[in-house]
């Protein structure tokens, strides 16, 4: 605002803020006290930073700016008369109250007249500090930072640079001060560099990152890449716009740009290949993850085999041929190299074959495909002459070893139209394939050892459907998925004297050949116990204890005696699901009476129901995997059960093919759990 003398006159003095300049930046108040202490002088700025119109405070108190009051005031002035120029920091007060630091600057100075009057300049001081903080920041930045920094004028002239770019260009800063770009440099595309500085001062949009060819002056020798950003200035007070730019020596980071985006390619194929391969215990899912993963980016086509050893110890014989199972295979190729990797499962290497020169080492190898890699490599002349014929121009060979054991090969190859194998490849082929052959071993294995205690947990289970003429019994046993090793879900139907029948379902927890083994030992205990006609209560007790002896910690039973001459079943249950029962009007009970504790805790006692049977009732046995899922829960599980069995059947419905519905709409496929589904049809004896 216009500075206001007493009556209203406005004062042209020496204080006025020039725009661009230091002050614009910074709000600075400027004032007058006279002799008597009152402010006879409210000029630029001073409203806003007291808050004070100048109505309001001209021929007021001076302190009346001060937080201290009068008595700061009275010592301002005096310093400022006894010392001639006096600054420093003093507390402030706003028109509101508020106190705030502020830096003063004060001096006297006399008029027409004689008269004296103390002028003083006042900013906040928090202001002050951030314009020197950014003016040191400048100074250091041109002092010390590694970038190469210039001002330009509009003639492209250099009117400050930092030490960075002198030696960047080889000429000292002095020699560059005044003089144009093309003076110091040849820039390759001169022309092109030149329009784009013009257009950044005249459009004032900025040019960031270019990259540009040169040769300076001061290094003859030496051409260089540099990358150059480029932007507008605004123009001070009695200067001319220009421009501000950023230059940076790229020529190394140019030069390895190329081998930088490889080695970038080669890790970004590595962190996908430790995501997608392994995702599955398959086999052959592992082997074509593999496949799958390495093409199209580091070759055209790929194949898995495995080595068919007699024995994992057997050594490696170099003057025997190897035999190979290629269990997965793909390509990018067109035909006939599709028939090349796919149309052969077994393959037979002769002596002396670059797989032979891979074994020997151990070390991924490559090779060209010519006349002397198909005589050596390949022992079949229709085989020979498809790869000939296919396109593929070099090969690369990796062993996949797992337990210092080959465990197979993987071969990769390009075609004709790229790059052939570098030791790059070789190190990251060799990556590859031990990252799956571990993967491959341990699907290998789990494979074996599911397949184990598959084996055994059919061996235990009831080989032959038990017979019975008071109870026709449908039963399922439906193992888990390959995801899931094999449970310890069992089952038994017990012909009993006395037209009696046992029914019995268990589930040990755990999976895998412990489990198995667990769940046999119950199941022979079973067997034997109910030919001793031990009651359902008294049967879980011993089950109990042997589980404790046994070390099984944990195992579920259900066991029922039905006895055909009372129509009666006795029931007792281990921490079993509910048993279920349909009767002939279509209705479903849930007896859930006898919910002891699971075999293998101990401490608690079981007990024995007794449930009356209707003529041609349906018991339904069964085990969580077929009402227990992840992501539904167990009650859920049972209404949907409930709802299956009461579901009204056809006049061709058998509880075969009822058992066989049940399990097609309440299991998930692939099943996630071992289950087993017992039905058994009651009748009364004559």
């Amino acid at each position: 605002m216009p500075s206001v003398r007493p009556g209203g006159e406005q004062a042209q003095g020496p204080f006025r803020s020039e725009p661009g300049t230091l002050l614009e930046h910074v709000s600075v108040a400027v004032f007058g006290i006279d002799d008597q202490g009152l402010v006879c002088y409210w000029g630029p700025g001073a409203h806003d930073l007291f808050g004070h119109h100048a109505g309001e405070i001209l021929a007021r108190p001076g302190g009346l700016l001060l937080a201290e009051g009068p008595a700061a005031a009275s010592r301002l002035v005096e310093r400022a008369r006894t010392e001639g120029y006096w600054r420093g920091r003093l507390t402030a007060r706003h028109r509101d109250g508020t106190a705030f630091a502020c830096g003063f600057r004060v001096f006297p100075v006399t008029g027409t007249g004689g008269r004296s009057v103390v002028m003083g300049l006042a900013s906040r001081s928090e202001e002050l500090d951030r314009v020197k903080g950014n003016l040191a920041f400048l100074d250091a930045l041109f002092e010390t930072c590694p970038i190469g920094l210039v001002m330009l004028d509009q003639d492209l002239r250099y009117v400050h640079l930092n030490q960075a770019l002198a030696d960047m260009d080889g000429l000292p800063i002095a020699e560059h001060l005044g003089r144009r770009i093309d003076e110091v440099m040849i820039v390759t595309d001169g022309d092109e560099f030149r329009s784009m500085l013009h257009a950044v001062a005249d459009e004032g949009a900025p040019a960031v990152g270019v990259l540009t060819g040169l040769h300076p002056l001061g290094h003859p020798d030496r051409d260089q890449v540099r990358s150059v950003s480029f932007f507008p200035l605004s123009g001070a007070v009695g200067t001319r716009p220009g421009l501000g730019g950023l230059i940076l020596d790229v020529t190394d980071r140019e030069r390895a740009i190329l081998e930088a985006a490889a080695g970038r390619r080669r890790l970004a194929l590595l962190d996908r290949a430790s995501t997608t391969i392994g995702t599955t215990l398959d086999v052959g899912r592992t082997a074509q993850e593999l496949v799958d993963v390495a093409m199209p980016e580091f070759c055209d086509g790929a194949v898995v085999e495995v080595v068919e050893w007699m024995d994992e110890t057997e050594l490696f014989d170099p003057d025997r041929p190897l035999l190979t199972r290629r269990i997965a295979s793909g390509t990018v190729l067109p035909p006939p190299a599709t028939e090349l990797v796919s149309g052969v499962e077994r393959v037979r290497c002769p002596p002396g074959s670059v797989i032979h020169d891979m074994l020997r080492t151990g070390r991924p190898v490559s090779a060209t495909v010519d006349e002397d890699f198909l005589t050596r490599t390949v022992s079949i002349e229709s085989r020979a002459r498809l790869m000939a014929e296919s396109g593929v121009a070099c090969v690369l060979v990796a062993p996949l070893i797992a337990r210092g054991t080959v465990q197979g090969i993987a071969v990769f190859g390009r075609s004709g139209g790229r790059p052939a194998f570098t030791g790059d490849d070789l190190a990251l082929a060799g990556e590859l394939a031990s990252r799956a052959a571990i993967c491959l071993d341990n699907a290998r294995l789990y494979s074996r050892v599911q397949d184990i205690s598959l084996t055994l947990q059919r061996a235990l289970l009831p080989s032959a459907q038990a017979t019975s003429p008071y109870a026709e019994v449908a039963h399922r046993y439906v193992p888990g998925g390959r995801v899931t090793e094999v449970g310890g879900d069992w089952y038994d139907v017990i012909e009993l004297p006395g037209h009696r029948v046992a029914l019995v379902v268990g589930d040990v927890m755990g999976h895998g050949v412990p489990a198995a083994a667990a769940m046999g030992r119950l199941r022979i205990t079973t067997k034997a116990l109910a030919r001793r006609e031990v009651e359902p209560a008294a049967m879980l007790g011993e089950l109990d204890a042997l589980a404790r002896e046994a070390g099984i910690e944990l195992a579920t039973c259900l066991y029922l005696v039905y006895d055909a001459t009372t129509g009666r079943a006795r029931i007792a249950s281990a921490g079993h699901p509910p048993l279920l029962v349909l009767h002939p009007d279509g209705t479903v009970r849930t007896v859930d009476e006898v919910l002891g504790v699971p075999l293998g805790v101990g401490g608690f006692p079981f007990r024995t129901t007794e449930i009356e049977l209707p003529e041609r009732a349906v018991l339904a046995l069964y085990t969580d995997g077929l009402v227990e899922a992840r992501g539904r829960d167990i009650e859920a599980g049972l209404d949907a059960l409930r709802a299956e069995l009461g579901r009204p059947g056809g006049p061709q419905d058998t509880l075969e093919t009822t058992a066989d519905r049940i399990l097609a709409n309440l299991l998930p496929d692939p099943a996630a759990d071992d289950t087993v589904l017992v039905l058994a049809r009651v009748r009364r004896a004559p």
